[in-house]
């Protein structure tokens, strides 16, 4: 293959499993060059990314978005890339890009053999559950989720047993198992919906809401539906404070702050705007502010920027450390191995789906939903289990 200067590799004494190709002897990451060939298929994409990656980076990411670009071709795959992807990521190797709603919708409907999850473990999950007959690989096991990791399956039965008159919503950002004991999911973008539709389907004014404590109480703040929680949290979206946002208006008194549900009521009070990462991007692309503030994962500011160059970004944002366990060379050596391949049980699945798919099945928004900051704050117990 020209652009890669490379010794083709012995051949894989192992046979590929029934009804799969053997991988194709692409050369180690390492020995990816950029040379006049590289330069002539990818350039034209740093244009894109010119003002979120130096141009001393390029060169040593531009070898691997073409070979990912030209494998996933060969292996009929797409890549589904969040907002929290770095930029040479999202921008560059991803096919579908956005929210965790958006991907699990568009992980229902992908026409390809094969599923590259650039995110983590639970998004590889959810798009497996939906698309049983697909192969999903994620770049690296590892990337899991401080919030999935705080809920279990055995959790979710006592509740149900503790609570069988209560339906409960489940946020997407959980294990399979999880989902799959739950009557329906959720996620930021359309929380709010999903409470309200199940209340009034179980006849209910009380749901019960996992396993994001801040989610749920930024959510009762906007419904009169009773809400009950589970102690869980994202460890990003917990470190920040309403002190922080208060210093970042004196600072910056002519940025728009824009926050995600995940954070403490108190952080969302103090913001201009709070939605789903989708909903932010939007407010930007629609609004156009001068200047902006994400108080969200570092990548989203630079994927959002991309889009919109006529605003300036305040970065106060942390990083998410699971997300960034995902690397272009994690993915070229996912598709070039056809390795770290997601399963669930069919059981577990079936289960799972059927949460899932009573979200997908309600009225899609014609725009991206978003809370109301100024809202009280409302009291919300967590379960007793």
């Amino acid at each position: 293959m020209d652009g890669m200067n490379w010794t083709p590799a012995p051949a894989n004494d192992t046979e590929p499993s029934p009804g799969r190709a053997a991988p194709a002897r692409w050369p180690e990451a390492s020995e990816l060059v950029y040379d006049d060939a590289v330069k002539a298929r990818v350039d034209h994409l740093y244009e894109r990314v010119k003002d979120v990656i130096t141009p001393m980076e390029w060169p040593a990411y531009a070898p691997l978005i073409d070979a990912i670009n030209r494998l996933k071709k060969e292996r009929g795959a797409t890549i589904l890339a969040h907002n929290y992807m770095t930029p040479e990521i999202f921008n560059c190797v991803g096919d579908i890009t956005g929210d965790s709603l958006r991907l699990a919708q568009v992980a229902a409907e992908a026409e390809e053999d094969v599923i590259v999850q650039a995110g983590v473990h639970f998004m590889a999950e959810t798009a497996k559950i939906l698309s049983p007959h697909k192969t999903v690989l994620i770049p690296d096991l590892r990337a899991g989720c401080s919030l999935a990791s705080s809920i279990t399956g055995e959790d979710v039965r006592r509740i149900k047993a503790a609570y069988p008159d209560y339906p409960i919503v489940t946020y997407v950002n959980t294990s399979a198992e999880v989902k799959a004991y739950s009557d329906i999911c959720c996620t930021s973008s359309n929380a709010v919906q999903v409470v309200e539709a199940i209340a009034r389907e179980w006849d209910v004014d009380t749901v019960i809401m996992i396993p994001d404590e801040y989610l749920a109480k930024n959510v009762a703040a906007q419904t009169d539906v009773r809400i009950l929680t589970w102690k869980g949290a994202c460890e990003v979206h917990e470190q920040f404070t309403a002190e922080d946002i208060k210093q970042l208006r004196e600072a910056h008194p002519d940025a728009v702050i824009l926050t995600h549900p995940e954070c403490p009521p108190d952080v969302m009070a103090e913001a201009d705007f709070a939605g789903s990462t989708g909903a932010m991007a939007a407010y930007v692309k629609e609004k156009h502010p001068a200047k902006a503030i994400l108080i969200t994962e570092c990548s989203m500011s630079d994927n959002v920027s991309v889009e919109n160059p006529q605003t300036a970004f305040v970065k106060p944002c942390n990083l998410c450390p699971h997300m960034k366990r995902i690397t272009l060379q994690g993915i070229y050596e996912a598709l070039r191995d056809m390795k770290h391949e997601v399963d669930v049980d069919p059981e577990i699945a079936e289960k799972a789906r059927a949460s899932l798919q009573a979200m997908l099945d309600l009225p899609k928004p014609d725009k991206p939903a978003h809370f109301d900051t100024h809202r009280d704050i409302i009291d919300v117990p967590y379960v007793a289990v």
